[in-house]
């Protein structure tokens, strides 16, 4: 029984004192450039108006990890996504996918923003397989958002129905 404890407290000292003394040890996951600049530079941050008809809003969260993504869309009258925001709760891989999802989705119609698909985020950010629920994380975001978007355009057809009847 002794031994065993000496030998914990050994392996924690030569942990600790690797820790101490070699600093660079202590990364053990880097994260790629392009996650880093994302996370560091977030491009569209933010939030639009949610009460309105033009506006979607996804908000989507992995209990697993914590990771918790809010990606709201703007679209215009001819279906063209002209802004987009993000607001993230969690680590750099699911910050710098959000930051990514909103860049790639504005421009796009609605029907195009369909079409991006996680492993096509993870690709670009060169994301670990341990961080892959980040970049499905957004393509949720993105499908909720719109789907958001639609729900409150079929609202406004059925509302222009019955004022015309």
């Amino acid at each position: 029984m002794a031994t065993v404890s000496l030998r914990n407290s050994a392996s924690l000292l030569l942990l600790f004192s690797r820790r101490v003394f070699l600093p660079e040890l202590n990364a053990v996951c880097l994260y790629h450039k392009k996650v880093v600049d994302h996370y560091e530079n977030p491009r569209n941050v933010g939030s639009l108006d949610k009460n309105s008809r033009n506006v979607g809003t996804g908000l989507v969260g992995a209990p697993a990890c914590g990771d918790v993504m809010k990606l709201q869309i703007e679209v215009d009258e001819n279906g063209k996504i002209v802004d987009a925001k993000f607001k993230t709760f969690g680590c750099g891989s699911a910050i710098a996918s959000s930051s990514l999802a909103t860049e790639w989705v504005k421009g796009k119609t609605v029907d195009d923003a369909l079409k991006i698909k996680n492993t096509d985020i993870a690709k670009e950010l060169c994301l670990p397989p341990v961080k892959l629920h980040c970049s499905m994380l957004a393509e949720d975001a993105i499908r909720a958002a719109l789907s958001d978007y639609r729900l409150k355009q079929q609202e406004k057809k059925v509302e222009r129905a019955k004022a015309s009847s």
